[in-house]
């Protein structure tokens, strides 16, 4: 028998559409709900099938029963007299669709199937959110502070809430409810109470992120951040390349009047950013990292991941940066164990004898002022002299 559905199917296309559920599931889940119901009402359904009319919605339930003389099973068999009593034409043997009215279920097997509906749209719900939100995982999206829950923040970022834990919040920043913050999207997990979405302050992948955003050069692809090393909330350095010789890489990321990089450093409340230029060459490479410290020479060993580096002595604190943090930060974004020495230190240690053996090595950087038109490095007294002078001008400055 037909069952007047209308408005539950009305219902239900209307439930699909605004939980972004595929119809077919939910019918599926119907049949087999209501295949459980004849399962819960008679014992078993094997002979149990479900037609729905996915235009009109309307449903039908059967019985698969077999004409017999003496019925046993009354869920399997139906006698003769009753079958012919539906058909003249039916004998013994025959298998017949006997249809069953839903409400002879019993309200304990309606219940349940209306239980197993329940759950298979929230079960779908979840699935639809956690592709949504996967698409979304490594990437920045704008989300606004709700609520803490001790020292982590939870962040709504739309239909579902990102959690902020506290060790991926920068230290130094700090948020009240309402407050909208860029997030980065660290993970997307399922749980039993749907979607876990982690998301950080802290990544690195944020800052590039940003500069993927705000940089249209580095969004096409015509600029490219090749690595990148970041202290939260303190320093960041990024080496970046161009795919264009007509694109300057480090003006584009910095912009008319740092326009670009100061609305990232915003961003990120006041965070410092160094963007130098990648170089294929580590002793290059090395060089910039260490900006805005001036660099003497660069001896790389590409196979040990270690270079020496000279400075002029005046140079030597902010090539290392306080606490070390320049130094640090120029090691990570280079993948080198960096060796910093000032030029006493390192003449004094008889490091430039290895500079004359090295120069011709491809990875060796060094300021041309300090050798001679063949090559060769010149320790006359040209050197000295020049040496000299910038130590009496430290000498003197510090007085």
């Amino acid at each position: 028998m037909a069952a007047n559905t209308n408005d539950f199917w009305e219902a239900l296309t209307d439930l699909a559409k605004e939980k972004n559920i595929s119809m077919d599931v939910l019918i599926e889940t119907i049949e087999n709900s209501l295949l459980i119901a004849c399962k819960n009402n008679y014992g078993k359904a094997d002979n149990a099938s479900v037609e729905i009319d996915r235009a009109t919605g309307e449903y039908h339930v059967y019985l698969a029963k077999t004409v017999v003389d003496e019925v046993m099973d009354p869920v399997e068999e139906i006698s003769l007299a009753d079958a012919q009593d539906i058909s003249g034409k039916h004998q013994i043997g025959d298998i017949i669709q006997i249809e069953v009215k839903s409400k002879d279920f019993g309200r304990i097997a309606a219940t349940a199937a209306k239980n197993t509906i329940t759950q298979k749209i929230r079960e779908e719900e979840r699935k639809v959110l956690y592709e949504e939100y996967y698409e979304l995982q490594h990437k920045v999206v704008t989300g606004v502070v709700t609520r803490f829950s001790g020292n982590n923040i939870h962040v709504n970022l739309g239909k579902l809430e990102g959690f902020l834990s506290e060790s991926e919040q920068v230290k130094g920043e700090y948020y009240k409810p309402q407050d909208r913050i860029k997030v980065y999207i660290v993970e997307v997990k399922t749980s039993n109470k749907g979607p876990r979405i982690l998301v950080s302050r802290t990544h690195p992948e944020l800052v590039k992120k940003l500069f993927e955003e705000e940089v249209s050069e580095v969004r096409d692809g015509i600029v490219e951040i090749k690595s990148i090393s970041r202290e939260a909330g303190s320093r960041t350095k990024i080496a970046v390349w161009s795919n264009d010789e007509d694109v300057d890489p480090v003006g584009a990321c910095v912009g008319q009047n740092g326009a670009r990089v100061n609305a990232i450093v915003n961003e990120l409340r006041g965070e410092k950013i160094d963007i130098v230029e990648w170089d294929e060459n580590p002793a290059y490479l090395i060089e910039n990292a260490l900006s805005p410290a001036k660099v003497v020479a660069v001896i790389a060993d590409a196979d040990e991941k270690t270079a020496r580096v000279v400075v002029p002595d005046y140079q030597l604190s902010l090539a290392i940066g306080k606490e070390g943090q320049n130094a640090r930060l120029a090691a990570r974004l280079t993948g080198f164990k960096i060796d910093i020495k000032s030029e006493t230190q390192a003449k004094e240690a008889g490091d430039f004898l290895d500079y004359e053996e090295d120069y011709d090595d491809e990875e060796y950087y060094d300021d041309e002022e300090y050798y001679d038109e063949d090559g060769e490095y010149d320790e006359d007294a040209e050197y000295e002299e020049e040496y000299e002078e910038s130590e009496s001008e430290e000498s003197s400055e510090e007085e």
